[in-house]
């Protein structure tokens, strides 16, 4: 019984665990890109229309593993979809945010 309880707990912290691994590589190489087009002066809007270009992979692999974690959690094809896509928007607008920040007061991330 207490080895059920283990293996279905691990069972549910492993798309959660995926998520968050995937998450940090996906933000990684967003700064990545933000700083390299912070040093080659591109303009903000230059720099939104590059995002959804750059970090295919990684962004696939953290979409993915949003879905599989929703979908875990009892939640529909379309809803885990949903919610996936709302959460790359939301870090490409972040990224876009700041961007557009650094690029005006001319400063760098820390």
């Amino acid at each position: 019984m207490l080895m059920t309880t283990i293996v279905l707990a691990m069972m549910v912290q492993t798309p959660s665990a995926t998520v968050d691994r995937t998450r940090v590589v996906f933000t990684k190489c967003l700064n990545t890109h933000m700083l390299k087009s912070l040093d080659d002066k591109k303009s903000p809007t230059e720099f939104e229309m590059g995002l959804k270009s750059i970090c295919t992979a990684e962004r696939g692999a953290f979409h993915a593993a949003v879905i599989a974690l929703n979908r875990a959690s009892g939640d529909s094809t379309a809803d885990a979809t949903e919610n996936a896509d709302l959460q790359v928007e939301d870090y490409h607008a972040n990224f876009s945010e700041k961007f557009k920040d650094y690029s005006d007061t001319g400063t760098r991330p820390g």
